[in-house]
């Protein structure tokens, strides 16, 4: 920011008599709904007149204003003599200052700021203004859209670039509008952005981004490990079980999904930590993670089975990866007061099987790992921040950890590493029995009753791939194509849930489970693996049903995905 802090000082009066001819309710009416009651504490970054720290101090709030430029400093304490603001010589992108001081905010204003940042020095802006705010805490940034200037050291901007910064770490922007500039400038607009830290209440999400911003790490393991617990709250639920205070993991499960993130990246040579390129020093990485070289990511998923050599080695493989997390992040992911976040349990001996089933009683036999029950929910109500914030930290270690060992890592070469790969989008089993149904008469639409042939009959993802992509195959529903076409990816609503459940149970029954063993165990499989509500051991399909709407309600909620009536 220094290019422009000579200009500032050197013309504090025309700056004076510009910012001061507005008041800080007319430039800020857009903020005014979002501040938090008084006495909240506000930091001001590039605070130049003092204007909109004074105005905030007269609102009843305790104002910290950061102002790197000398002479505005001094000019605006004068000014605001009476304004109840404490003055900091301090500066983006580092702030510290103010980070020295230990304070943290509820507000953090940027007006008329962002644009003096180069572009190589706002991801470290941004991380630090995140890490100064409090949980639920709102980040205000208005962004000048223009012409540059190259005398006072303004640099393009955009709202996109501060979405992904947001996204990346686990913010959301609750919102965006746009206005003309106050000052009569016809070629400059500005873009408004409130940004807001999400918290549940409980602490498991300042504890969440502590790890993931903030604590040292000599590899990726932390990392993985959030991730690989984000992905089963998200996909694999069903498998965990309540244990009073906490929820207990599947520790086979959570080694499942640790070498399922693990192997794109490994097989693209990316370190993982600052003494290697690639499988070197990485404890899990033995002969048996070796011998998995021709195993894809996707076949690592509950359900699939493996027998013969694969099942030994994948058997050994689930072994070595739930020893490292054991002994490695499970063991460093600690409270404040020391206690360990995730302890684990191990299990005793465990033969090989003969063959290998990827399930709740396989995976179980590993042990289990513990997981607070608020730590829990918020991976499962917040994944779609979360995963995001983790993967962007990861993403950055591994390009710190390559310029260690001068290696090139490509940015495209990390995202595709990085991606999370889903089964694809496949309902061709689902259609073969809906055809075999429909040529003999007994096959409706499950949302109309209507009759379905071949001519009219789609497949539905009865909770939308857009927004949860599953392709079990209790997710997958006949209907007929006009009324496909009306409910596009939104989801159905309660009241036609309730009118469908006859119909809906009627094609689990006849499609899936009445007299097909293979098709039936993996229906079961399914249903008890990606739905949390469906009780272990013996269920019925009224108990899947139930499931599924308790997960129409979460993705209501958590998502606000859009409802359909199935009113035509």
């Amino acid at each position: 920011m220094a290019d422009h802090i000579g200009w500032y000082n050197a013309n504090v009066k025309m700056v004076f008599a510009r910012y001061e001819q507005l008041s800080g309710d007319c430039v800020h009416s857009w903020l005014l709904d979002l501040l938090p009651q008084p006495p909240a504490t506000v930091l001001d970054v590039g605070a130049g007149s003092g204007r909109d720290a004074a105005w905030l101090s007269s609102r009843g709030h305790d104002v910290v204003a950061v102002e790197p430029a000398a002479a505005m400093r001094k000019a605006a304490a004068d000014r605001h003599v009476d304004a109840s603001v404490r003055w900091i010589d301090d500066r983006l992108p580092t702030l510290k200052s103010v980070t020295r001081s230990g304070l943290s905010f509820d507000v953090i204003l940027l007006s008329a700021v962002w644009m003096h940042l180069p572009g190589r020095d706002r991801p470290r802006a941004f991380r630090k203004l995140i890490n100064l705010l409090k949980p639920g805490g709102l980040l205000a940034i208005t962004l000048r859209c223009g012409p540059r200037d190259r005398e006072r050291g303004i640099h393009t901007v955009s709202s996109e670039e501060i979405e992904v910064l947001a996204r990346n770490h686990g913010a959301l922007v609750v919102q965006r509008t746009e206005a003309k500039d106050l000052s009569g400038h016809a070629r400059i607009r500005w873009v408004q952005m409130a940004i807001r830290l999400p918290d549940d209440g409980t602490g498991a999400l300042p504890l969440l981004r502590s790890i993931v911003l903030n604590d040292s790490k000599s590899s990726t393991y932390k990392l993985a490990l959030l991730r690989a617990l984000c992905r089963i709250a998200d996909g694999a639920a069903g498998l965990a079980r309540a244990e009073g205070d906490k929820v207990a993991v599947p520790l086979g499960l959570v080694s499942l999904y640790w070498l399922r993130l693990y192997k794109p990246l490994l097989s693209a040579g990316l370190p993982q930590n600052p003494r290697n390129t690639g499988y070197l020093h990485l404890q899990f990485v033995k002969a048996a993670y070796r011998a998995l070289s021709d195993v894809s990511p996707l076949d690592l998923r509950v359900g699939m089975r493996f027998s013969g050599t694969r099942s030994v080695v994948l058997h050994q493989a689930l072994k070595d990866a739930a020893h490292t997390i054991q002994r490695m992040p499970a063991h460093y992911i600690r409270f404040p007061d020391g206690e360990m976040v995730l302890p684990v349990t191990r299990a005793g001996g465990m033969p090989q099987p003969s063959q290998l089933v990827l399930n709740r009683s396989y995976l179980s036999r590993f042990g289990e790992m513990m997981v607070p029950t608020h730590l829990w929910r918020s991976l499962q109500r917040f994944g779609v921040w979360i995963e995001p914030a983790i993967v962007a930290e990861w993403g950055r270690l591994i390009k710190f950890y390559a310029s260690r060992v001068q290696v090139h890592v490509d940015d495209a070469a990390i995202a595709a590493a990085m991606t999370w790969e889903d089964p694809t989008r496949d309902v061709q089993l689902a259609r073969k029995r809906a055809l075999e149904m429909s040529s003999s008469g007994k096959l409706s639409c499950v949302w109309s009753g209507r009759r379905l042939d071949g001519a009219c009959l789609e497949v539905d993802h009865c909770l939308p791939w857009i927004a949860w992509p599953c392709g079990d195959l209790w997710n997958l529903m006949p209907t007929h194509r006009s009324i496909n076409q009306s409910k596009r990816a939104d989801l159905p609503s309660d009241r036609l849930m309730r009118s469908a459940q006859e119909r809906i149970t009627e094609w689990w029954e006849t499609a899936y489970v009445e007299g097909q063993s293979t098709v039936s165990e993996r229906f079961w499989l399914e249903a008890q693996s990606s739905l949390p509500a469906v009780p272990a051991g013996q269920s019925g399909l009224g108990d899947v049903f139930d499931a599924v709407c308790l997960q129409r309600i979460r993705l209501k909620q958590d998502q606000q995905v859009h409802e359909w009536s199935g009113d035509l």
